[in-house]
């Protein structure tokens, strides 16, 4: 068979800025992010974005069946060629933000792990489109910016510490697998990638998550602000949250930064009740 890049000009393929579309062609690479993930046999696998077809091979060789999300039609005639030899795959031309939590569930009736090089535009939202549903994944293990895979791992008190990474913390344990150089992807991107792995467990914590997150979020608004100004935008008292603050045996002049999960569930228990 051709090699991917040949069948790309082959059937005339312009990539699409507005899908983000860079594709890996190292299969040593793409067996190692397949190994990262912990795949078996046993194992459905949920694609996000099969692009030229290349990551989607590599899972299929290893799991059981792999159900990959595509957007850009015009890959059809491409996957065609490059999956042709590959049983056990089925690609669904659908954008999975307008995927029910039902309609997956009727598609992969049992577990299943999400494996994906994501567009860098989408990352965060289609984490946490999977994160949050009624219906998660085991684990995903997704290539994402280098940048933003730091993010998610960041500890309290750190540049890269935010909100994003106390809420992935609510719902997984997440750790990267490795750093994947932009020249392994084709076109080549400006940034660097990095694989990261999120395995979901089931009541991490036990918490009314969406007031957590809520108070994540507003510990977060304006990051050179201290905690209590920005909880007070929640329409608490100074008062109240110093109060509060002290019950937990949190400094008043700190920002959101410092905090751990465990100190936002414990805000949230005293503050919306």
């Amino acid at each position: 068979m051709s090699s991917v890049s040949e069948i790309l000009k082959e059937k005339n393929f312009r990539f699409n800025k507005q899908f983000g579309q860079n594709f890996i062609t190292d299969t040593n690479l793409l067996d190692a992010m397949v190994a990262d993930s912990g795949i078996t046999g046993d194992d459905i696998v949920v694609e996000i974005g099969a692009g030229a077809g290349t990551l989607t091979k590599a899972i299929a060789k290893v799991a059981k069946k792999v159900i990959s999300f595509e957007i850009d039609r015009n890959l059809k005639e491409i996957l065609a060629v490059t999956l042709q030899d590959c049983d056990n795959v089925e690609v669904i031309f659908n954008d999975i933000m307008k995927v029910t939590d039902s309609e997956l569930q009727t598609l992969v009736s049992d577990n299943y792990k999400v494996v994906a090089n994501l567009p860098y535009y989408i990352t965060t939202p289609i984490i946490m489109r999977f994160l949050e549903c009624d219906f998660p994944p085991k684990s995903l293990s997704v290539m994402v910016q280098k940048e933003v895979a730091e993010r998610f791992v960041a500890k309290p008190n750190t540049a890269d510490y935010g909100a994003i990474t106390a809420v992935v913390e609510l719902y997984a344990n997440a750790e990267i697998t490795r750093i994947v150089g932009k020249n392994n992807f084709y076109p080549i991107p400006k940034v660097d990638s990095a694989v990261i792995k999120l395995d979901i467990v089931k009541d991490k914590y036990n918490c009314d998550k969406s007031k957590v997150k809520q108070i994540i979020k507003a510990s977060f608004a304006m990051r050179r602000k201290t905690l209590v100004n920005n909880l007070m935008q929640l329409g608490f008292s100074r008062e109240i949250i110093e109060n509060v603050l002290a019950q937990l045996n949190i400094d008043c002049r700190v920002r959101g930064e410092v905090l751990s999960v465990q100190d936002f569930i414990g805000l949230a228990n005293l503050l919306l009740i």
